[in-house]
């Protein structure tokens, strides 16, 4: 059986916000309809609110590494430069005809 729903990818953008609350109650009634007819859109809600609860169950095992100096010195400067609109100007590529 074909899915034939029309506005899933606008649910999808806004599941974040609706599993944690953040939306306008109108929203959310309008995002429990949709649910109650469309059966890949559940699925994809349970998913994303398993992934989000395994994420908030997460604990490293271990504490990462500091970052060496000359890394620190290397993310500073790309920082600087991009505040300053000094971007890297990507190569001029020609392609054949």
């Amino acid at each position: 059986m074909a899915h034939k729903c029309g506005n899933c990818t606008e649910i999808f953008g806004m599941l974040s916000e609706y599993l944690d609350l953040e939306l306008p109650l109108a929203m959310c009634q309008e995002i429990d309809e949709h649910l109650a007819t469309c059966p890949p859109c559940v699925d994809f809600v349970k998913s994303l609110r398993k992934t989000v609860d395994l994420c908030r169950q997460y604990e490293p095992s271990e504490t990462p590494a500091p970052l060496g100096e000359a890394a620190r010195r290397d993310l500073l400067a790309a920082y600087r430069r991009m505040l300053t609109g000094e971007f890297a100007k990507p190569e001029k590529i020609e392609l054949p005809r």
